[in-house]
């Protein structure tokens, strides 16, 4: 009973909830949160293996219009007939090529013999002074190009489309967002124009076919939420067989183990009774010794004191 009310002060009440909470969120939280990400790039990275080994198709045939974007179509390549429309173009500003600033170029291109618009990605450009860029223009006949479908990312709060020294500016390629600012209805996806097209400028380049640390992070999660349980339980069995020893020690060396305090204050209060001493006077080793069988009257304290002091 002694050894269960050490477990419940409060500095070990709180090792418990620590340690239950932790374990909790490394297998409800952490690890699902990494080897989910894990999954969505190894299926990202199976989408573009099938794309590269696929011949490019009519748009229609793997994005229809009015019909919601299937997103394990992305990375597939097809082909489009329209001309771009120059004045509508987005800056996508905040990117990266080459480990080198880049702004990406987003032109809405109509599509032929229909109502369709859809926004390609034209590659990038380098800013120059000022944050000013050269874009080449595209040609103003029908034509023909290839690119790749990609799903339309997410914009943050407050970082929406805006024009800035007089050129509509964006931060993602939302095609939810730049629809409304451009005039034209959006669909869930925009695509990539491929090297080589007309009107193509900077290449993007595929992603590399790498996992990540994502499975290694994943695993490792999952091992902290098995070793902390497993750690508290060690030092809980430590601290038991501490005490153990120490009662044991105490016993072979003929030495009452100092009781608790409520016991001590009633040895205490029997030998101020007894008017043999003031309680205060004794150490909590000596009121342990003394009082180790002072359960009965004052009689037994006296003897107990007799026999110690000679009194």
């Amino acid at each position: 009973m002694r050894v269960l009310k050490t477990f419940l002060r409060p500095g070990w009440l709180l090792l418990g909830v620590f340690v239950v909470a932790f374990a909790a969120a490394c297998f409800v939280i952490l690890a699902p949160w990494q080897l989910g990400k894990n999954t969505d790039t190894e299926h990202r990275n199976d989408l573009i293996r099938s794309a590269e080994t696929t011949a490019p198709v009519p748009i229609d045939e793997l994005a229809p219009p009015g019909r919601a974007f299937d997103t394990d179509t992305e990375w597939r390549e097809v082909t489009v007939t329209g001309r771009f429309l120059d004045g509508e173009q987005v800056l996508i500003r905040l990117r990266s090529a080459g480990e080198r600033p880049s702004v990406e170029v987003v032109t809405p291109f109509a599509v032929a013999d229909s109502n369709r618009v859809v926004f390609i990605n034209r590659g990038y450009v380098r800013p120059g002074d000022g944050n000013k860029v050269d874009i080449a223009p595209t040609p103003t006949n029908v034509v023909t190009v290839t690119g790749r479908l990609r799903k339309t990312e997410s914009t943050s709060p407050g970082k929406g489309p805006r024009v800035e020294n007089g050129v509509q500016t964006a931060y993602t390629i939302d095609t939810r967002t730049l629809g409304p600012v451009t005039g034209h209805p959006s669909e869930g996806f925009y695509l990539q124009l491929s090297p080589g097209q007309t009107g193509s400028l900077g290449e993007i380049e595929l992603p590399q076919l790498e996992s990540g640390p994502y499975l290694s992070y994943g695993l490792q999660w999952l091992a902290f939420g098995v070793m902390v349980p497993l750690g508290a339980a060690y030092f809980i069995y430590s601290e038991v067989k501490a005490r153990r020893r120490k009662k044991e020690l105490a016993e072979e060396a003929g030495v009452a183990p100092e009781p608790p305090v409520k016991d001590r204050d009633r040895i205490r209060n029997q030998l101020r009774g007894a008017g043999i001493a003031s309680g205060n006077d004794l150490s909590a080793k000596e009121t342990a010794e003394i009082g180790g069988g002072a359960s009965g009257g004052s009689g037994d304290v006296k003897d107990k004191l007799a026999q110690r002091y000679g009194k």
